[in-house]
């Protein structure tokens, strides 16, 4: 992906560095972390393998690395990115775009959906229009999952952004109205839906930016077919040592996953994304 002396985004908050307190997840080893983040983030059950008890892991201030600082500005570029793809693309509805703020932190801050530890994973929250990312979750991505390289940390991105532009559609909102009233397993599948949509949404920008651009390289599509076939919930769900069990899916299978991303890639269009309608996934 080529980013590299682009443009970025005003609408990062960067907390990384500040000295916070304890909060973070501790369970026994770095491993074990990235285990926690793969449960929170993704929606899958592992805690059959989990050992130990969750501790406070304080994090005094520091100087940000020069890999951090280069994460920082590839995640800047990224939203840049994305912030010009949806409102050209709201622009086309006659509708105006309102972009989300991306909060970097390192090991645990707070949101208006809670607290927020580099064990949750990167997410969106409704309740202050907000992206929460700690970058040290791409290492995770890349080292645990086998999801390396820039445009899989893009489609990361581009993906919990896509939550965001669901939730400025009213999509979000309504889904989870229904979801409070729905059964658990009823809950399970609206919120595949949900993910599957933003996956094609990340698709959808992944086409215009190369496009608009022209920072697509080879291989870059790959890298986010690679990273949605990773963290399928059939495939996390083998890979804590369980049979799959699509009930309780939250975020759909691989194939699923690279399928609507895939979709969304093809034309560039939202419209193609409507996971709602259609009668399989």
């Amino acid at each position: 992906m080529r980013w590299q002396g682009r443009r970025g985004s005003r609408n990062i908050d960067d907390r990384r560095g500040q000295r916070m307190g304890g909060g973070a997840v501790q369970v026994g080893g770095v491993g074990m972390i990235a285990i926690v983040a793969i449960y929170l983030f993704f929606g899958v059950d592992l805690t059959p393998i989990l050992s130990g008890d969750p501790g406070p892991a304080p994090r005094d201030s520091a100087a940000l690395s020069e890999e951090d600082r280069q994460m920082g500005e590839f995640v800047s570029v990224t939203l840049a990115d994305t912030e010009e793809v949806w409102q050209d693309i709201f622009a086309q509805m006659g509708r105006s775009y309102d972009p989300a703020t991306l909060v970097l932190f390192s090991g645990v801050t707070q949101s208006a959906c809670g607290g927020a530890s580099g064990a949750t994973g990167p997410f969106y929250c409704p309740t202050d229009g907000r992206v929460y990312l700690d970058t040290d979750f791409f290492g995770t991505l890349a080292r645990d999952l086998g999801a390396s390289g820039d445009f899989a940390a893009a489609y990361v991105v581009a993906h919990e952004v896509a939550h965001h532009v669901q939730d400025e559609l009213g999509i979000l909102s309504e889904v989870n109205a229904m979801r409070a009233r729905a059964s658990a397993a009823q809950s399970n599948a609206l919120s595949v839906r949900i993910e599957l949509q933003a996956d094609c949404f990340s698709g959808v920008f992944a086409r215009h930016a190369e496009a608009q651009f022209g920072s697509i390289e080879p291989g870059d599509i790959a890298e986010a077919m690679n990273a949605a076939a990773r963290i399928g919930d059939d495939r996390l769900q083998r890979q804590a040592g369980r049979v799959p069990v699509p009930d309780s899916f939250t975020h759909g299978t691989s194939a699923q996953r690279q399928d609507w991303f895939g979709r969304g890639y093809r034309n560039g269009d939202p419209s193609d994304c409507d996971t709602f309608a259609a009668e399989t996934l």
